[in-house]
């Protein structure tokens, strides 16, 4: 497997990146089954793993931490923070004082005492972005944290932060964490672009589009709901339907599994440094494995540009990040005081 930098690091990870979510009760609940997935990934050359806290909340990193016993050294660990982790208002967000504890407990279900990389899930805009890395930073000195990275930030706070970290003499964010695949290209517009700016790494999320993308959904079935997490209006919509169903015969002719032009084209990209595989089952690893070397030529390129245009998303990607100013009504409506009568 060849490795690729991790931004400006000097870390050196796997064009795969092994993503733990599916392992736990949100997905694969069989420890021994999720560990024999883990070791098979680690044995096939992948060395990045990302997880994060609320994944079954916690018990991902638990299956981790027990899977990569006598092997830690050799894996680029990546965990997350900033969804809630129970009842309390104050364990969750990106402030200092639930980033230091929220590391903690991550590092103890890990078995670790350190992560190669942490990362902000999502931006929090109640919390000063100096605050954030500041309390970041402090991780990075005291050796607990290696490099921090942030997921799903807009392209206009990612520039901020690296203002905010320039100016206050702040650790930066080495790395960006956004969805992308063939259906939701939307980064390419501005997100990947400033990163490569900044010489930052991106692990993107998704590379199948939440599943769209190996094929099994297609128009005119009915959504049986069995996939956690996703509406059935995602795997309902036809604009991505439509994609899908050109891929299809696309993919046929190119002689290769809708999977791998899936994940090929996500890593051709010279932005992005790694896609985020997330297989619950031993079956889907072995699928994903077989087309790590599978490199797409210039003219299916050309096609899937035609079927998806660059920059663009062939539908609202359910689960990103939506922010306040489009989410929340009372920031886009102006409420205006009555006049009194002259």
């Amino acid at each position: 497997m060849k490795y690729r930098n991790l931004g400006r690091t000097g870390i050196e990870v796997s064009p795969y990146c092994l993503g733990a979510m599916m392992f736990g009760a949100m997905g694969n609940p069989d420890h021994d089954d999720s560990i024999r997935i883990i070791h098979k990934a680690l044995d096939a050359g992948i060395n990045f793993v990302d997880t994060a806290d609320v994944y079954s909340a916690g018990e991902s990193e638990v299956i981790l931490g027990k899977a990569l016993k006598g092997r830690r050294d050799n894996v680029v660990l990546a965990s997350k923070l900033h969804y809630p982790m129970g009842d309390d208002p104050n364990h969750r967000g990106n402030s200092r004082r639930w980033i230091t504890t929220a590391v903690e407990n991550s590092l103890r279900r890990l078995q670790t005492d350190h992560l190669d990389l942490y990362q902000v899930h999502r931006p929090d805009p109640s919390v000063d972005l100096e605050e954030t890395l500041s309390a970041l930073s402090d991780l990075i000195h005291s050796g607990k944290v290696r490099a921090v990275g942030a997921s799903s930030f807009p392209a206009s706070e990612i520039v901020e932060a690296q203002w905010v970290a320039e100016r206050r003499g702040l650790e930066r964010f080495r790395t960006e964490q956004p969805p992308y695949s063939i259906i939701n290209r939307s980064i390419e517009r501005e997100v990947l672009p400033v990163c490569q700016r900044y010489g930052m790494g991106t692990l993107v999320w998704s590379p199948l589009g939440q599943g769209l993308l190996t094929g099994r959904y297609r128009k005119g079935q009915e959504f049986d709901g069995h996939r956690s997490g996703h509406t059935p209006q995602h795997f309902a919509d036809e604009r991505k339907l439509d994609v899908v169903e050109q891929l299809i015969p696309l993919a046929e002719q190119a002689g290769l599994p809708m999977t791998h032009l899936a994940m090929a084209f996500a890593i051709a990209h010279p932005g992005v440094t790694s896609a985020i595989i997330g297989p619950r089952t031993m079956a889907q690893l072995d699928d994903l494995l077989a087309g790590v070397d599978v490199t797409l030529t210039d003219d299916i390129l050309d096609r899937i540009d035609e079927i998806a245009p660059p920059g663009t998303d062939a539908g609202p990607n359910d689960v990103a990040y939506v922010p306040p100013a489009i989410s929340s009504v009372g920031l886009r409506r102006r409420t205006l005081p009555e006049r009194s009568a002259a």
